[in-house]
């Protein structure tokens, strides 16, 4: 049997693309997850905390609810916790260094040509790439 697993990825990538510019269309700015959780954090975000939380709650609650479309999905997630908060803290101080996140520079940067954009998306990936080659040829952890 065919293995159609790539559905799954192209409805997701739809999903987010729409997301994204229904947000860029609706509010005028970039819809960068990791700009969105920041302003929460850092107080900027004073002026749209409601929307920002919305938005975080429809990233949290969604797939949950979307859940029971599909028998079950394995992400090959590790039960190394310490390698888990590792990888989220690595993925935190990324999207700081690099003033963005995949949403925002990835899917939002590329679609509208920026060149900030795609330079970054080049280098996250060839950073993610080279470091799950690390972690798993070298390390054996993944």
């Amino acid at each position: 049997m065919l293995q159609q697993d790539w559905i799954w990825g192209l409805i997701g990538g739809l999903m987010i693309g729409g997301a994204g510019a229904l947000f860029l269309l609706l509010n005028g700015r970039i819809m960068g997850a990791s700009g969105i959780i920041g302003g929460l954090a850092d107080g900027s975000g004073r002026g749209n905390w409601a929307e920002r939380v919305a938005f975080l709650a429809g990233l949290v609650l969604v797939p949950p609810l979307l859940a029971g479309l599909v028998d079950e999905i394995d992400t090959h997630l590790t039960d190394n916790l310490w390698l888990l908060v590792a990888a989220g803290l690595l993925v935190g101080f990324g999207t700081r260094l690099a003033n963005g996140c995949t949403s925002g520079h990835g899917v939002c940067g590329i679609s509208r040509l920026s060149w900030r954009g795609i330079a970054a998306t080049l280098v996250y990936l060839l950073a993610g790439g080279l470091t799950v080659a690390a972690f798993r040829y070298l390390m054996g952890a993944i």
